[in-house]
């Protein structure tokens, strides 16, 4: 049993399905493991043992009369604590949402425990998801899998810990930056970014709607696969017969190859080159106007973030993490008349982005060109959070601001990841690309 908590999503679906997995052991098997953890209580902000039980004995009489829902029927997922759970606190990781308890789960939350997963419980996060490095001293840190005492990535620091310490099969998450595929890359996982307005934000507690989206930490390209189309209610992609043969990716050069450091670079440059063994064709790229577009990064996040909080931070202030209060309050510097301004020059740069990228199946890149820093260092040293939080975001944010979907590969060398960012909706084909590359990156 102890195997099932290192088994894909998929894996574990598969055995109940073949009824060598009952869904109630399975678990039992995780509640016990979370419980047992020493890093429970940084990793789980709550668990919900009752709700995961009677999701699991429906599960178990689905599949004893063969009316299973879909593959993960019965497999036990977590959930970001910024997804709306029916019940049970919700607070985003902040004290500013203490004892805040929905009376509806969060739409895609829904949609998944219609499909048959169980909801393990809430897993802690960046305050208020605005970070890219998972430091929260307001309620818990998680820990980095390598190294316990580094962060794990934001904000869905909790969402990968729970996958990456086998405490969860998969993890939900939110990415507004990079917050899916920064925990997943520093952890060893897949992690998609799905397009904005793909995935419903009902019920889920926002930071800034233009560029929220939801998506799966998880085990493997498959498991990231039926779990998009779970929290949809579609079908999943078909990833069989996925080759890299004649595909055509874009090496970006600009932006994502500045300050990046060597461990982070020998693993991309390893990883890309292994592609191109495998029948890729690699053309280095440079789009000038991403230069522009990043510049842009601090007005449309943040007046946008500062603009939906505003009442509640300024109402209690001093009930924050000075670092994430300070990145709000940037917000207040910009008129509308710049956030609109701001806005049209960002689509321009998505017009020149769309037009450049056009000849290739996916660009790469990094995912992040750091690797994750110490948590003492970063409590202590405000530049040093200042310029690790950038850096952090700096990749992933590429695919935020260009409006595209996203996923980050393990590379091989712990805490690197590749990333892939295809067209804006494309994410049954990313996920076809993903898998072809997972397999010549193992």
């Amino acid at each position: 049993m102890q195997d099932w908590l290192t088994m894909t999503a998929c894996d574990l679906g598969r055995g109940i399905g073949m009824g060598q997995i009952d869904p109630v052991e399975l678990t039992e098997t995780y509640l016990s493991a979370i419980d047992a953890h020493p890093h429970r209580d940084r990793i789980y902000a709550r668990v919900t043992h009752d709700r995961a039980r009677a999701e699991a004995e429906a599960a178990r009489q689905r599949a004893q009369l063969g009316l299973r829902r879909s593959l993960l029927d019965g497999v036990p997922i977590s959930w970001k604590d910024l997804f709306d759970t029916t019940g049970t606190e919700t607070e985003a990781g902040s004290a500013l949402l203490k004892d805040r308890v929905p009376d509806a789960d969060a739409l895609v939350l829904r949609n998944a425990t219609q499909m048959g997963t169980v909801c393990l419980g809430k897993t802690h996060m960046s305050e208020l998801a605005f970070s890219g490095l998972g430091l929260n001293p307001i309620t818990e840190t998680p820990p980095c899998i390598h190294d316990e005492a580094a962060v794990p990535g934001g904000s869905s620091s909790g969402a990968a810990a729970s996958v990456a310490w086998g405490l969860a099969a998969c993890g939900i998450g939110s990415d507004t930056g990079g917050s899916v595929r920064i925990p997943a890359a520093w952890n060893d996982l897949v992690g998609l970014k799905t397009t904005a307005g793909r995935l419903s934000l009902e019920g889920v507690v926002p930071l800034c709607l233009r560029f929220d989206t939801v998506g799966p930490v998880a085990r493997s390209v498959e498991d990231a696969a039926h779990v998009l189309a779970l929290l949809e209610g579609g079908t999943p992609a078909d990833l069989r017969g996925a080759s890299l043969k004649g595909r055509r990716f874009a090496d970006l050069q600009n932006i994502a190859k500045d300050d990046l450091r060597d461990t982070p670079r020998k693993a991309y440059d390893e990883a890309v080159a292994k592609l191109a063994d495998a029948g890729a064709e690699i053309v280095p790229l440079e789009v000038p106007e991403l230069n522009e577009a990043m510049t842009l990064t601090s007005i449309v996040y943040t007046t946008e973030a500062y603009g939906l909080w505003r009442d509640v931070i300024e109402a209690n202030p001093e009930a924050m993490y000075p670092e994430i209060l300070e990145r709000f309050r940037i917000g207040m510097g910009y008129s509308g008349p710049d956030y609109v301004a701001a806005w049209a020059k960002l689509k321009a740069c998505r017009s020149a982005w769309d037009a450049a990228t056009a000849g290739f199946d996916a660009v790469l890149a990094p995912t992040a060109p750091i690797l994750p820093p110490n948590l003492e260092r970063l409590l202590s040293d405000h530049d040093y959070y200042v310029t690790e939080n950038l850096l952090a975001l700096r990749n992933t944010r590429i695919g935020n601001l260009m409006g595209l979907a996203a996923l980050s590969l393990p590379t091989g060398t712990p805490g690197c990841g590749l990333m892939m960012l295809g067209y804006p909706g494309s994410e049954e084909a990313l996920l076809r690309l993903g898998s072809a590359a997972e397999t010549v990156l193992a």
